[in-house]
């Protein structure tokens, strides 16, 4: 972990409510300059504290209202079977996350689609590209608590 101090927790903090705050406001909320608070930034981009800054959308005024978790059983477990299916996932824009599991399943993908019919062309890519041994999905019915803001 890279180090940082109070000041920058309360720097990121803040960004992560709204990384376009305005330097002058972002200095006033944590108690500094200007322009030590955009060194302190800097300095958290370059070293990757930092990866990026986006804008959070609203998937369900966008059509994508629905949040679906696949859990994955591979078919294979060799390092061929693992790079087709990461490259797979990798270039389907419904998949958020790919997550490789400890337990029962093998991988976890978190994916938003419009609807069971988005989900089922999903689906459909998915195992014409990669073969599963099992693939099995769970669909959110309500979102009790979403957000990207880590705990600092």
């Amino acid at each position: 972990m890279s180090e940082i101090d109070d000041i920058d927790r309360r720097i990121l903090t803040e960004l992560q409510r709204a990384a376009d705050l305005p330097l002058d406001q972002l200095g006033e909320r944590v108690g500094l300059s200007r322009n030590a608070c955009w060194r302190r930034v800097k300095s958290m981009e370059a070293s990757g504290v930092i990866r990026q800054r986006v804008a959070l959308l609203d998937a369900e005024k966008l059509g994508l209202g629905l949040t679906v978790f696949m859990q994955i059983k591979a078919a294979r477990h060799d390092a061929e079977w693992l790079e087709r299916f990461a490259r797979a996932t990798r270039t389907m824009p419904e998949v958020q996350g790919v997550y490789r599991m400890t337990g029962e399943l093998d991988y976890l993908i978190r994916a938003r689609v419009a609807d069971m019919k988005g989900y089922d062309r999903l689906y459909q890519r998915l195992v014409a590209k990669v073969p599963m041994g099992d693939v099995s999905a769970s669909f959110v019915m309500e979102e009790i608590k979403e957000t990207t803001a880590l705990p600092l």
